[in-house]
C-alpha cells in the first residue's frame, strides 16, 4: 500500500510518500502554497493508495482543497505530541555532529523544519492503529 502523509500547517506542510515495500521515497518541507501543486504531482508517477493527515485545526480546509483535485481517500490521524516525537526522530536521522553532540538532547533544536517527520509519523500511526 502506498500511503502519502501530510503534515498541514500555516505556512508550511510536511509530506511524505511511503512505498508499498515500507521505504519512505519522499519527504520534504514545503510552503502551504505550493503544496496543493506538489501533492497532486506526487499522485502522479505511482498511484497512491491512501492519503494521511493531521486532524489538528487546518485539516478540515485542507481535506476540501485536496478532495476537489485528487480522489485518494484521506484518514485523519491523531497528531497529538507529533512535533516533540519528530524532535526525536529527527536526531535518530540526522545524528548531531561537531558540537551539537556535547549539547544535551533535550536542548538540541534541529537546524531545519521538521514537517515532514511529522508527516512520517502520521503515516506510522495510521499503520499501528490498524
Amino acid at each position: 500500500m502506498c500511503i502519502l502523509g501530510f503534515d498541514p500547517g500555516k505556512d508550511q506542510g510536511g509530506i511524505a510518500v511511503r512505498s508499498s515495500t515500507g521505504k519512505i521515497y519522499t519527504h520534504e518541507v514545503i510552503a502551504s502554497s505550493q503544496a496543493l501543486e506538489r501533492l497532486a504531482s506526487l499522485c502522479q508517477p505511482d498511484p497512491l493508495d491512501l492519503w494521511v493527515m493531521g486532524n489538528q485545526t487546518p485539516s478540515k480546509r485542507w481535506c476540501h482543497k485536496i478532495a476537489a483535485r485528487v480522489t485518494i481517500p484521506i484518514t485523519l490521524v491523531d497528531e497529538r505530541n507529533s512535533t516533540l516525537e519528530a524532535r526525536d526522530r529527527y536526531w535518530q536521522m540526522f545524528p548531531p555532529k561537531g558540537l551539537q553532540k556535547l549539547i544535551p538532547e533535550g536542548m538540541r533544536l534541529p537546524d531545519r523544519p521538521i514537517d515532514d517527520i511529522v508527516a512520517i509519523l502520521l503515516i506510522e500511526r495510521h499503520l499501528q492503529s490498524k
